[in-house]
This record gives structure tokens, C-alpha cells and sequence, in this order.
């Protein structure tokens, strides 16, 4: 066969590992790798190379790489909780800044305990161990859970179309990983297990800096409203895919959509209630990542201030970028329009300070195709039964309003923090909950393809990375937008479009992953989403303006 590396082809025998294949460029890398792209498909490095292909490696310092690297702690997490305690269960129930937060079932978490958990991780870190995939056919695995009266990846059997089933065995430890992880123990050395309220964190290197762990972060906004999803749709009984399709399946789905959607507007209601008993609040301040719904949840918190006797008034950040020749460039040479820097700081506050103190002001209007201000007669004077809205990547950074008092400020940090777990053992990333929503929304309303989407998607990452996401403990309040349903709606939708990516192309890879994602989704018709709801953003046909 042969087989594309970089710049060169070579030939080798059929059934050679990539491990074998590509041994001397394995060991010689800055990073550890931990997986490779084959033909596009996302592959641990014991893969077998059947055809001819081109093959990428994929080091910890890429998001994919993280990922995996992440996926394998677990895995190993989970080895390391059978072999001290095999009797309990764990519950991987969501993620923090560089670390996962876990629980153990009926028992109590003492630094004795995440000691030994530490010490039994690392320790299986330090045999390097092998991690074979072992294919099974649905016959077999039947058979198989049967036997073991095991609950480990059985998810795979409820898809009809499954027709393989996966393991993943290391010595006598077996379970299931929904995407790839190493092929070794042994590439996952840096890593940490500390104590964390009732439960514990397990700890990993960002992909920017590999090679040390990062400082803990204290995230105690984010991680309380994480838990506070976490335990509502515990008491839903819908914390996991299953218990989500059997929802769907016993036709109880309606009665979980109502429920979801009502926690969200009587969250809202409750951030437009502590808005009101703080009359010195003069502006509302709302951050957020892409696709978190921001502009339905201000158009929303906006009718909540109305009932409290409070009247919105948006103003748009973007009007007051700086002029295009004092506009930053990124070290590609290209303007930055993400930094703070690119906002004209200085009359942004001019301004804001006026409308506090009562006084009328000529808005800005930016032309984007000329990069310059045009001022058009457009006059506003606040009143004073009105508040300003203001909604932007930086508007949790203090900077952007420095000039306005804190007392006369409230931040709204607003995510789609996803609390629903695959199983016990793999939870679903928020970024990749976001990323289906962005892809269904620049299909619908901005005539993008998946592919376009999921080849820009890195760039915003890097951009919510540095200007967002360092200043989320600086909200006075967190709305998670996240619905526990919508999965099952936007897979109708996004499947489709993922399915047009051809395998020769380089997003096919991501297209595949979440498509591997989707299948174990029962489909919940578009039909049964209210009007009012935040994913009407992505869908159309809302009562909201967009």
C-alpha cells in the first residue's frame, strides 16, 4: 500500500500499525502524539492501515489531541475507581476550566481517598499500558452484556444501525469511550486528582501549554450553576441519552420540553427580579460565547424588566469600533476586530457617562465597508424608568466600561453548559452543543455550509479563549441556555448537513465525530420546540427578532 506522510509517500505491508508505520516521527516530536487522522477519520495510533491513505498525527498541543487526552484520563480514571473500590459507581458530571468535576456514588471523598485515586491514576500512567479496541458484532455483544451484566457502553445497542460495537480494554478493565483515545496509558503523564466539594476534579494540561498543568482556577459561579442544571434534570430523571430517549420513546417528551422551558424563563424572571431590587443599576451587561442564544435571552430578559417596570435600551458595541487605519492586527498582519483594543474605548465611555447622568447623545453609527463613524441624527436620552442593555464578546471585562461605577453595573455571563451525559462515564462538550447550534443557524439564516462552519469554528474558540471566558467569575449572574432536549431536535436538522462533507475533505473528520455523536439521539420533531424558546434562534420561525 501506499501511504502519504507530510511531504512523502512510502510503502508498507498491509495491516502495519501507525505506531510501527511512523515509530521514529512518534518519538522524536516536541509534544506527545496521541492519535492521527487517517483518510480524514479521527484514529488512535494502534490502528491498522488496511488501504492505500494519507496519514496526520495529532500531538496533545491541538484541540483534537485535548480531547483525546481528556477522553483517556477518564478511561483510566475509571480503571483506577474499579481496582480501589469496584463496587461503587462514578458519575463524570461536567467540565471546568482544564479539569473534569466527578462523584462517586454513597461515598464520602477524604483527601486519604483522592490521594490513593492519585497515586493508582499515576500509577497506571507509569506502566504505559496498552488499549486495545475490541470489535464486537451486535450478536456478540448482546451475548456479552448479558454475561457481564454490565451497563458500559450498552448505548451502542439501542442504535438500530449499530452493527459494530466497541470496547475498549486495558489488562482486565474494560468500557466505552464515544470517540478515540490513546492506544497507551503512558501518554497521559501530567495530570491531577484534588479534592472539590462533594466530589473531586481531575485535572489536565490545556492545549496551549501541553507539557504543566495550569493554575487552578476558582470557578464557583460557573461550577453552582452547573450544579443547579445538574441536580434539576437528576430530579427530571433525564441526565443522560437514554433516560432522554426513553422520554421520547414513552412520549413523555412534550412534558420534559414544557418543564425545560419553564426553568428557563423563571431563571430569567429571576435575574430581572435582582436587576430591579438594585435601583442603582443603569446598565445590563451580557457576555457570552457563540451560539449561547444571547440574543434571544436579552429579548427575553427584556419583557421580564418590563413586568418589573423597568424599560430596555440596547446599544450596539459594534458602532464604535475604532476608525479601520487604528484598527489592531493580529501577528498575521490582519485586523484584529476581536480585541478590546479595536473598540474606540475612550468615546464608548464619553458617551455611556453621559446617558447616566441624563444628558442626550448623538449615537454613533459605524460604516463597515468605509471602516469609519457616521454620525446620522440619531439622539437618545435616557429616562429614568430605562436601563441600558449592552451585549458583546467584551462586556465582563471591566475595561470596556471603566469609567462607570460598579454599583451601577450588572453582568450576565450566559453559556450553553451542557449537562447531559452520553452515560455515566462520557459527558457531551458545551463547545461541540454550540457548535451544532452555529451550524444550523449559518445554514438557515446566513447561507453557510457545515463545512464552512466547522473550518472557522477553531478561530472562534481562540477568540472566546482570551477575551471571554478569562472573565466569566466577574458576572453577577450565570444563565446556562443549554435545553436538555435540544440534541434530539437540532440532530433532524444538522445530520443532513454534516452527511454532504466528503471524506476527501479535511472537516470531514469533525463531521464524522459528531455524526457519531447524533446517531444515539432519538429525533424530536422541530414541531414540538414553543415559539418563545431560545433554540428558535437556530431554527426559525420564532417570536423573536433576529
Amino acid at each position: 500500500m501506499k501511504i502519504q506522510y507530510e511531504d512523502k509517500i512510502v510503502e508498507v505491508e498491509k495491516g502495519i500499525s501507525i505506531q510501527e508505520l511512523l515509530k521514529e516521527e512518534i518519538e522524536n516530536s516536541q509534544y506527545p502524539i496521541i492519535g492521527a487522522v487517517f483518510n480524514n477519520e479521527y484514529v488512535n495510533l494502534g490502528y491498522q492501515v488496511m488501504t492505500d491513505g494519507e496519514i496526520k498525527l495529532i500531538d496533545i498541543s491541538s484541540k483534537e489531541g485535548t480531547k483525546m487526552y481528556r477522553r483517556t484520563i477518564i478511561y483510566m480514571l475509571g480503571k483506577a475507581v474499579e481496582a480501589i473500590c469496584p463496587d461503587k459507581k462514578i458519575i463524570v458530571n461536567y467540565q471546568l476550566p482544564n479539569a473534569m468535576f466527578c462523584e462517586i456514588e454513597n461515598t464520602e471523598i477524604t483527601e486519604q481517598f483522592i490521594q490513593k485515586l492519585d497515586d493508582k491514576m499515576h500509577e497506571i500512567a507509569r506502566k504505559d499500558l496498552p488499549i486495545k479496541q475490541v470489535v464486537m458484532t451486535r450478536k456478540e455483544a448482546e451475548e456479552f452484556y448479558e454475561k457481564n451484566d454490565i451497563s458500559k457502553g450498552r448505548l451502542q445497542l439501542d442504535a438500530e444501525d449499530n452493527q459494530e460495537i466497541y470496547m475498549y480494554y486495558c489488562e482486565d478493565y474494560y468500557n466505552y469511550c464515544y470517540g478515540t483515545i490513546a492506544n497507551r496509558t503512558g501518554v497521559t503523564q501530567i495530570f491531577e486528582v484534588v479534592k472539590y466539594e462533594d466530589g473531586f476534579l481531575v485535572r489536565y494540561p490545556s492545549s496551549s501549554k501541553p507539557d504543566q498543568l495550569p493554575k487552578l482556577m476558582q470557578t464557583k459561579k460557573l461550577a453552582w450553576a452547573l450544579n443547579e442544571y445538574d441536580d434539576i434534570h437528576k430530579i427530571l430523571d433525564v441526565n443522560t441519552v437514554y433516560k432522554l430517549n426513553k422520554a421520547v420513546k414513552e412520549d413523555n417528551i412534550k412534558d420534559i420540553i414544557m418543564l425545560d422551558e419553564a426553568l428557563h424563563e423563571k431563571k430569567i424572571a429571576n435575574i430581572a427580579d435582582k436587576i430591579a431590587k438594585n435601583r442603582n443599576v443603569k446598565m445590563i451587561l451580557i457576555a457570552g460565547p457563540s451560539s449561547s442564544g444571547k440574543t434571544t435571552f436579552a429579548q427575553r430578559l427584556g419583557l421580564q424588566l418590563r413586568i418589573n417596570r423597568i424599560k430596555p435600551v440596547t446599544i450596539s458595541v459594534d458602532n464604535y469600533f475604532v476608525e479601520r487605519k487604528d484598527t489592531p492586527k493580529d501577528e498575521k498582519g490582519n485586523y484584529d476586530f476581536e480585541c478590546i483594543e479595536a473598540i474606540d474605548l475612550a468615546l464608548f465611555n464619553n458617551h455611556l457617562t453621559k446617558l447616566l447622568n441624563g444628558e442626550e447623545v448623538e449615537m454613533p453609527e459605524f460604516d463597515f465597508h468605509v471602516g469609519t463613524k457616521r454620525y446620522n441624527g440619531k439622539k437618545l436620552k435616557l429616562e429614568s424608568d430605562q436601563v441600558l442593555v449592552i451585549e458583546g464578546i467584551h462586556c465582563l471585562n471591566d475595561k470596556l466600561t471603566s469609567e462607570i461605577a460598579k454599583d451601577q453595573k450588572y453582568k450576565i455571563y450566559i453559556s450553553a453548559l451542557t449537562v447531559l451525559n452520553m452515560d455515566r462515564y462520557n459527558r457531551i462538550s458545551t463547545t461541540d452543543t454550540r457548535l451544532i447550534r452555529r451550524i444550523v443557524r449559518d445554514y438557515q439564516f446566513r447561507g453557510y455550509d457545515a463545512k464552512h462552519t466547522i473550518a472557522t469554528w477553531h478561530m472562534v474558540n481562540k477568540g472566546e479563549e482570551k477575551n471571554i471566558f478569562p472573565y466569566q467569575e466577574e458576572a453577577n449572574s450565570i444563565f446556562n441556555t443549554s435545553l436538555i432536549y435540544e440534541l434530539g431536535v437540532l440532530k433532524g436538522v444538522v445530520m443532513p448537513l454534516l452527511e454532504e462533507i466528503k471524506q476527501e475533505e479535511p472537516e470531514y473528520a469533525e463531521a464524522r465525530r459528531l455524526i457519531n455523536m447524533l446517531k444515539y439521539f432519538e429525533t424530536i420533531p422541530t414541531e414540538y420546540v414553543p415559539t418563545n424558546s431560545l433554540l428558535k434562534e437556530f431554527l426559525g420561525g420564532g417570536n423573536f427578532k433576529y
